[in-house]
């Protein structure tokens, strides 16, 4: 299976939601990788990300972790994410990585309130919407990785 996860590295590579996808420490089953975000108060930077393979992959889902703090409803302080696509009830051992890698930039875009790993963020979110806005820009400004020139 190392043949598969290789060929889906190639394809994650070449899309354009992540930048510098590469094995972590020459080891194929981790990755990592810059996220970028298209909507706001992501947008403004890129989070760092690291998917890892078991040696059961396709039968079993790849985990995946955000580096860069990020303040946001899904994602908790460990950078463990909320992604209903990678779980037991919802794999597919046809589900390609970068699904996984797409789902969560979806995520990222688009945070599930049905989906919350840290509630008070939510609850801000959903009660002090400028104020949450305000926190996850000023989060994003101060942690995450600049966005990397579009022409490299």
């Amino acid at each position: 299976m190392a043949r598969r996860i290789a060929q889906e590295l190639e394809e994650a590579r070449s899309w354009e939601g992540a930048h510098d996808v590469r094995p972590l420490d020459g080891n194929v089953r981790r990755w990592t990788g810059l996220l970028l975000p298209n909507n706001p108060p992501y947008n403004m930077g890129a989070f760092r990300f690291e998917l890892t393979f078991s040696l059961n992959h396709p039968l079993e889902p790849p985990c995946a972790t955000l580096r860069t703090p990020i303040y946001h409803p899904n994602v908790d302080l460990k950078g463990r994410v909320c992604q209903p696509l990678t779980t037991h009830v919802h794999w597919k051992p046809t589900t390609r990585a970068i699904q996984v890698l797409q789902d969560l930039l979806l995520q990222l875009d688009s945070p599930d309130l049905q989906q919350v790993l840290r509630p008070n963020v939510a609850r801000e979110m959903q009660e002090r919407p400028e104020e949450f806005r305000r926190r996850a820009e000023e989060h994003t400004r101060l942690h995450a990785e600049p966005r990397p020139d579009p022409h490299t």
